[in-house]
């Protein structure tokens, strides 16, 4: 297995055990000189001009074959912009387009809820009988019957780290004449993906997690190949024009993956993200993805060994979790306030949940065993029963 660390690459705090890079990827060192640059030499020296002279109108197709490689899509399948809300929307609108006849959204009940709540919304707009039927994880392959138009899913589950059999699910979809969609935000860059391999229609994704491209950085879709010059984009935004500065007043579809783009590209974000997509230059995903695991057994069976406290929430099977490890206790929330107060950064879900995410490229074993000493000391010592640490914050 290729050596895949590059801590150099990014700037952690000393001291610091970062365990949540399953929420927002730590910077890379090239970002602050990268963004300073686009605002000294490009937007205030350029101004309008860097829109054709700094390539600015490009990033998002060039990134976008970038994100593309780690997942599996083929060149010119993958577009970056706008929210991953807005990529769930733009394909969930364009894929119930596809199987006008049926009426039913199929997804699971451990979906992430703001991807339900944008189907919701969708339904609500469609009216015409159309509905989101939701089921438990594993009913899910049972459940596609031949009133579904288009089962939406997240491969890896953002709670407990399952992962869904992409394959065999999409195939199942196809069988039964539904559309796919798969959502990528717990999977790109943390673990393998095919997406040409298997065959589904669209995916969305977001930048801000395991690809460390910073709060709020943009999210992508990809549309299969065969499909791209005939999908209706809902969101007819002006860059999905054919020739958007021509004004027309009727729109008009540009060729290719250029349709899904929607508004004006978050530049200063996509300079960001360009430079953290450097650091992925020759990283193999099954090198990575092999190194996560191993990182991750080592941490359950050091957690399990010396802190009885806490329940394991994830697959025991490494083959069914994604790059995360989820812990249950009850007064999980205070226990990572705890946790974070002594620098090892996870994070919290409702209602019980504890989420450590496991990143190689600035992991390492030593790490490891350094974060779980903590968090024997926390929970042998109750240090996490203070009235601080129970207090919730907005994010948790």
């Amino acid at each position: 297995m290729a050596n895949i660390l590059r801590k150099d690459a990014f700037i952690i705090p000393e001291g610091m055990i970062y365990l949540d890079g399953n929420s927002l990827g730590p910077m890379p060192k090239g970002v602050p000189d990268r963004v300073a640059s686009m605002l000294n030499d490009e937007w205030s020296q350029m101004l309008i001009k860097g829109w054709n002279k700094a390539g600015w109108m490009g990033l998002p197709e060039g990134i976008g074959n970038r994100v593309g490689r780690l997942i599996g899509a083929p060149v010119g399948s993958v577009v970056m912009g706008d929210t991953l809300s807005i990529k769930v929307f733009q394909a969930l609108a364009s894929a119930v387009k596809m199987v006008p006849e049926r009426r039913v959204i199929l997804s699971d009940t451990g979906n992430f809820p703001s991807d339900l709540y944008i189907a919701e919304g969708l339904v609500g707009m469609l009216g015409q009988g159309y509905e989101l039927r939701t089921v438990a994880a594993v009913d899910v392959v049972h459940s596609i019957t031949d009133d579904v138009a288009v089962v939406m899913l997240t491969e890896v589950d953002y709670r407990s780290g399952r992962m869904h059999d992409m394959k065999a699910i999409t195939k199942q979809a196809h069988d039964n004449g539904s559309v796919m969609i798969w959502d990528l935000a717990h999977s790109a860059g943390a673990i393998p993906v095919d997406l040409a391999g298997s065959n589904c229609e669209f995916a969305v994704g977001c930048t801000y997690k395991y690809l460390n491209g910073g709060p709020g950085a943009p999210a992508f879709i990809y549309v299969r190949p065969d499909l791209i010059d005939t999908v209706k984009p809902a969101l007819s935004g002006w860059l999905g024009h054919r020739q958007p500065f021509d004004f027309d007043l009727n729109y008009t579809p540009a060729n290719g993956i250029e349709r899904m783009r929607v508004g004006t590209p978050p530049i200063l974000q996509m300079a960001a993200l360009e430079v953290a997509m450097e650091v992925w230059e020759g990283i193999d995903m099954h090198d990575l993805r092999a190194a996560s695991l191993a990182l991750q057994e080592q941490f359950i069976a050091e957690v399990e060994a010396s802190v009885p406290q806490l329940t394991l929430a994830s697959p025991r099977d490494p083959a069914l979790r994604g790059s995360q490890v989820s812990f249950q206790f009850e007064q999980g929330y205070a226990a990572m306030q705890a946790l974070i107060d002594r620098d090892v950064i996870g994070d919290f879900r409702a209602p019980d949940i504890m989420r450590f995410g496991f990143t190689p490229l600035y992991l390492e074993a030593e790490d490891i065993s350094s974060a779980v000493a903590v968090i024997k000391d926390v929970m042998d010592n109750d240090l996490w029963n203070n009235d601080t640490y129970k207090t919730r914050a907005c994010v948790t």
